[in-house]
């Protein structure tokens, strides 16, 4: 894993989670953020400090597939999960289940959540 190994942050993780199902652009990430999270709040600045440091980790890589140029504007810059990175993801999805299920076990929750 390229990083250290301390947890992911919540924005952090929440970067992780919208670029798991596929290559975004920066305000694309925003949106899904925006709408997957739970109440995790990510503005252009952290998002671009997470980036960046994701970058130089390998984390994540820019990515060379682009759109359609008549769908796009070329300025924007795609970004991709590396292996590295969707192992780093799942090593911490991992990591907050065990944690829920140790709250679980507590009784702090609820065994199984219903929709």
């Amino acid at each position: 894993m390229p990083r250290d190994h301390r947890p992911f942050t919540p924005a952090e993780f929440e970067v992780l989670l919208a670029l798991a199902d596929g290559d975004k652009h920066g305000y694309a990430i925003l949106k899904a953020v925006a709408r997957g999270s739970d109440g995790v709040v990510l503005g252009p600045a952290t998002l671009y400090t997470i980036i960046r440091r994701f970058l130089a980790s390998g984390v994540i890589a820019e990515s060379a597939q682009r759109p359609d140029p008549a769908l796009d504007d070329q300025r924007r810059r795609y970004y991709r999960l590396t292996e590295a990175g969707r192992a780093a993801a799942r090593a911490e999805a991992e990591r907050l289940e065990s944690v829920l299920s140790a709250a679980r076990a507590k009784h702090l929750l609820r065994k199984t959540r219903r929709a």
